[in-house]
């Protein structure tokens, strides 16, 4: 299997270079040149089938003999074995006739990144002893990313962890989570901006890595990195599978912001699986929405919002369906992104109407957000977070046809957004798994930064631990 560029311009890597590459050279975003595609049978003969054994079947393709199959197996035993809190790994409940939430906020961290985190730190893990080598991860997180990344890869003997945060523009349950894990090799630095700030700098850093004296290179944790897509197609095959799949199509509702969520699901669909309808569930930080809906592809002020995962204006992985949008036409993407950066673009209409055909866009704000968590909360007893609450009132307003199930990704844990469960109404306090009760009383660890480029690669290159 070979990566290519959404830019057309750097070279073809391996999934090994790809892993430890993140952004391409020429600043685009790695995909595979060609997906593998699955038969109706074939899907058919994974019921019943363990998560970890649905995982090698669905990412196998991608690895190829990049790991031996015995150690790729290995590995996914390791990541969907005991780390998470539930047999089922994704569990899926359902709140009305047709209409599911799957739970993918059973892992360490309490959000559905440690479904693909867990996987990254192993992976990386196997390759950098494999190649004797060092790495500088640096990351940005909205909120999640940050903790999954952090419990990752805090045990991997070959990293060290930079992971940029919006100063006080996270939770505090997401906030803890990053700041108190102990560790030499990890680094939390609060920036003095917002999200879009964060992942600016991590980009620029990738473009030009000469801070860090040519003495080692820089790993993605972010979505930018193909293995974190990769990881988070499984789910939406298990979904499916789980019920009546695949001789029955499904929608899906995706919280999201990055847009690497909702684009698994659309990678899936292009690997054989009989998906009907992809809703793309978005707050007040509304861009993806308002192309969907309009056409039209404009940057506006970010506002912060009781989902702060997905405050979030510049969605990195937009670029992956950009590209397919565009026949794989690099420069095309490249000349439309650089575009987006002077102010509104829009696309071909044929290629718009194109994407509608799968994809509707919802955005919900804090009000609709709190009603949702009140009224599903009274017709189930059942306790939404922020972000999966947008995830159900976008399913609820754009459901195409009530007879094909819709499932609504649960992103994260309530307990991570107390605040958002408190402005609802709901007489029910959201509390923290046991392996967290001590969370508030652990002590914290990190930087506050200006939100300034140098600053921060100042402060990299001289805490790495090989300096």
């Amino acid at each position: 299997m070979r990566y290519i560029s959404t830019r057309g311009e750097a070279p073809a890597l391996g999934f090994e270079d790809v892993l430890l590459t993140g952004l391409a050279t020429d600043g685009g975003l790695y995909v595979p040149e060609s997906l593998p595609h699955f038969s109706l049978e074939e899907i058919r003969s994974w019921r019943g089938l363990s998560y970890s054994e649905l995982a090698f079947k669905v990412m196998h393709p991608f690895v190829d003999d990049a790991i031996p199959a015995e150690d790729f197996r290995r590995m996914l035993d390791e990541t969907y074995g005991d780390v998470f809190a539930h047999k089922a790994v994704a569990p899926l409940v359902q709140l009305d006739t047709n209409e599911w939430v799957m739970e993918l906020f059973r892992g360490p961290t309490l959000a559905f990144k440690d479904f693909a985190l867990q996987l990254l730190g192993r992976l990386l893990d196997y390759v950098l002893e494999k190649r004797k080598q060092h790495v500088v991860i640096m990351g940005a997180t909205s909120g999640d990313t940050g903790s999954a990344a952090i419990e990752g890869c805090r045990r991997c003997e070959h990293v060290d962890i930079f992971i940029l945060h919006p100063h006080e523009r996270v939770s505090e349950v997401q906030r803890r989570q990053m700041t108190t894990v102990k560790g030499d090799n990890i680094h939390n630095i609060a920036v003095r901006g917002n999200f879009d700030d964060c992942q600016r700098m991590v980009k620029a850093s990738f473009g030009d890595q000469s801070f860090l004296g040519g003495q080692t290179q820089l790993a993605a944790v972010n979505s930018i990195n193909w293995a974190r897509i990769m990881a988070q197609i499984v789910y939406y095959f298990h979904a499916s599978l789980a019920l009546g799949g695949p001789d029955r199509s499904m929608a899906f509702s995706v919280p999201t912001g990055n847009f690497g969520d909702i684009f698994a699901g659309y990678l899936a669909k292009k690997m054989g699986l009989p998906i009907s309808q992809l809703v793309i569930a978005t707050n007040r930080n509304d861009i993806l929405h308002r192309f969907m809906s309009g056409n039209r592809y404009e940057q506006l002020r970010l506002e912060h919002t009781l989902s702060p995962s997905m405050d979030i204006m510049v969605s990195s992985n937009f670029e992956r369906l950009l590209f397919d949008l565009h026949g794989r036409d690099g420069a095309a993407v490249k000349d439309l992104l650089e575009n987006a950066t002077k102010g509104p673009v829009s696309i071909e209409d044929y290629r718009w109407k194109h994407a509608r055909k799968l994809f509707d866009s919802d955005a919900v704000g804090d009000e609709g957000t709190t009603d949702t968590i009140r009224e599903v909360f009274d017709q189930n007893e059942y306790l939404l977070d922020p972000h999966t609450a947008i995830g159900v009132r976008a399913a609820r307003n754009c459901r195409r046809d009530p007879a094909v199930p819709m499932i609504t990704l649960g992103t994260a844990h309530p307990a991570k957004f107390p605040d958002a469960v408190l402005r609802s109404g709901v007489k029910a306090e959201p509390s923290l798994p046991v392996h967290m009760s001590d969370l508030f009383e652990r002590e914290e660890r990190y930087t506050v930064l200006d939100n300034d480029l140098s600053a921060v690669q100042d402060f990299i290159a001289k805490h790495w631990k090989n300096t």
